[in-house]
């Protein structure tokens, strides 16, 4: 492949671009709200350390899509049955990192052997096959996308309802623990969520990109932010960018639209490192520099202290 092929791929519908995106509203709003609310739900994710669980819910969540394509019965609900499987499993028995991801570790090559095994039994288009793996988003159907934000609604207000106790328990939970703070039935709660939200991504995204908008967005808001606040919004954003604009461009070729969402999700979170990095590099000159004038005073007050307790200060 030549350069020349490259660009035709990339943005050979350029021509037809405003006929296109006519085809695509549902998409662009699938993608719209999978980004807000993903992003959202991966701050806590980032903060419990739970990276690795939405990939292993991920991969039984492939399991039950598969076993329903195969069995002939929704798609969307197989999905869901799996996910929240896995999300229990996780949150009933991995209540420690440690035993977590174990867990995860043992449901992961479990989940994706089972989805390998009903895909190779079934006997239809091959296209639905690759759509577990790789996602729909640019095929996504009224009455899918009024699964999916009737869905992602219910998460968005399960997971305001929770917000405080979760977010107590995800950054100190022996204290919140201490405080009287449920912290079993917050931590299920949440993994339920996580569940929901992990099937109807997997359903539109794919198995295999889940992380884009439900870590992605979160740990690189984290580089740049800290803030209450300020880390939610910031997430939300990054997500929704990365599924939107994603998009956008891919309608412009012929290429999947996956690549496009991953990559501008990562370059987003490597901008974010950069301006980390950046700023804690002039934070440590700036303490480094204060340090030696905070060691002068405290000296030459400790001088002063000394010389009026001397006896010749004393005469």
């Amino acid at each position: 492949m030549n350069w020349p092929d490259v660009w035709e791929a990339m943005f050979g519908g350029m021509a037809d671009y405003g006929e296109i995106l006519g085809l695509v509203a549902n998409s662009i709003v699938a993608g719209a709200v999978l980004g807000l609310v993903g992003g959202l739900v991966g701050v806590f994710v980032i903060q419990r350390d739970m990276a690795f669980a939405v990939h292993g819910i991920a991969e039984l969540s492939f399991a039950g899509a598969a076993a329903a394509l195969l069995i002939g019965v929704d798609v969307v609900t197989g999905s869901i049955v799996g996910s929240l499987i896995a999300a229990a499993i996780i949150g009933v028995l991995g209540a420690r990192a440690r035993e977590r991801n174990s867990i995860i570790g043992v449901l992961m090559p479990f989940g994706l052997g089972l989805g390998i095994l009903f895909l190779s039994l079934y006997n239809g288009r091959s296209a639905n096959r690759f759509s577990l793996l790789t996602g729909q988003i640019v095929s996504v159907q009224s009455g899918q996308l009024g699964w999916l934000i009737v869905i992602s609604a219910a998460v968005l207000l399960g997971l305001l309802a929770i917000w405080r106790p979760l977010r107590f328990d995800s950054l100190d939970p022996q204290s919140a623990a201490a405080r009287g703070v449920p912290t079993t039935a917050v931590s299920l709660g949440f993994m339920l969520l996580l569940g929901l939200m992990v099937a109807v991504s997997v359903h539109i995204i794919g198995a295999l990109l889940v992380m884009a908008l439900l870590v992605t967005p979160a740990a690189a808001a984290m580089r740049v932010a800290s803030g209450p606040l300020a880390v939610p919004l910031l997430s939300a954003l990054f997500g929704f960018t990365s599924a939107v604009v994603g998009i956008l461009l891919a309608v412009a070729g012929t290429l999947p639209v996956s690549p496009y969402i991953t990559t501008i999700s990562f370059l987003i979170y490597v901008v974010c490192r950069m301006i980390g990095s950046r700023r804690g590099r002039v934070e440590k000159r700036a303490t480094d520099a204060s340090a030696p004038v905070a060691g002068e005073i405290a000296g030459g007050v400790a001088g002063g202290v000394a010389a009026q307790g001397s006896p010749k200060a004393r005469r």
